[in-house]
């Protein structure tokens, strides 16, 4: 009786282990013959919801069953799913079998269950898609990233570089995805260019996972995007003051920023606004939406550049223009 039990225990840690295993593999791994295994299987079938999914095809749990053998981390059992490819089993004890079932059992229900969990995020993730691309037609590219920065593993990418309108094979160390305006854009360490980028998701045109392991080292997200307005990081240290009239004011001091602006209430009502960022861009373009009612004070030349895009801007509506 107990080297049934036994044999019925090792039978439901290689269903969990290796699913879609045959009968005749089972029969292998218990030591027996393809017939009792069958018998087993219809005693075990009042206990635990195995199904045969057709002919070569072989059995597995259905649902969310399964069995938590040992106390293994995800990385023990990674590792000890290893052993058979670096050492000759020949020469291990037979007990060998059905303890790397064991692991391999609990491992295949954490990675399952962690891939489930990826999924759900990336499903409950949904910034839009371009009027340009056809909904559902292009694939998730966040399922693998995510599992490629919870697993600190390489992803390997084509990458659509816009300004020179040329696609190369980049490996990139995935850091972090940050969303900005009804985009993605990954933050990781181009093994290409040799350091940390940003990239846009939405020029990936594939993303698969590589053997690669990588570490951030002393990255620190918090200081590489010290001083920028939204997502373009820049090198510069400019100092901005604006004043915003007393019609938007009230918005500015709402407004969820990435940086920690000083702003001074003033005596008209209006807001002094100052801040210092590390690039010009984005700042300019945020400010250019509230027109007359923001005021770029400080710095100097750059009252002079917004002068110079407002009269070339002008010029274009000097005259009707007929179509």
């Amino acid at each position: 009786m107990t080297e049934k039990l036994i044999r019925l225990l090792r039978i439901l840690q290689a269903i969990q282990a290796n699913p879609g295993i045959s009968a005749k593999e089972l029969a292998l791994k218990c030591g027996t013959t393809v017939r009792t295994i069958y018998r087993d299987l219809r005693i075990l079938d009042r206990v635990a919801p195995i199904m045969n999914e057709g002919y070569g095809k072989g059995y597995r749990f259905i649902g969310e069953f399964a069995m938590y053998p040992l106390d293994f981390t995800e990385q023990e059992a990674m590792v000890f799913s290893l052993l058979p490819s670096v050492v000759d089993t020949s020469k291990l004890p037979a007990e060998f079998d059905s303890a790397f079932d064991k692991v391999m059992s609990a491992h295949t229900k954490l990675k399952s269950r962690n891939s489930d969990i990826v999924e759900n995020i990336a499903g409950i993730i949904r910034m839009g898609t371009p009027a340009y691309r056809e909904e559902g037609k292009d694939p998730n590219l966040l399922i693998p990233i995510i599992e490629a920065i919870l697993s600190q593993q390489t992803i390997r990418t084509q990458y659509h570089t816009l300004t020179r309108n040329e696609i190369t094979v980049r490996d990139i160390d995935p850091y972090y995805l940050i969303p900005r305006d009804q985009r993605f854009y990954l933050i990781g360490y181009c093994h290409l260019l040799q350091k940390v980028r940003l990239f846009r998701i939405s020029r990936f045109l594939d993303v698969t996972r590589t053997n690669a392991g990588f570490d951030k080292g002393d990255f620190n997200i918090t200081q590489y995007m010290k001083n920028t307005w939204s997502i373009d990081r820049g090198d510069e240290n400019i100092h901005f003051k604006v004043r915003f009239s007393e019609k938007v004011a009230p918005y500015i001091k709402e407004e969820e920023m990435f940086v920690r602006p000083r702003m001074t209430n003033m005596s008209d009502g209006g807001l002094l606004f100052e801040v210092t960022l590390n690039s010009s861009r984005e700042f300019l373009k945020w400010l250019y939406q509230f027109g007359p009612e923001a005021e770029v004070l400080e710095p100097r030349e750059f009252r002079r550049e917004i002068r110079r895009q407002l009269v070339e801007w002008l010029e274009h509506y000097e005259t009707d223009v007929s179509l």
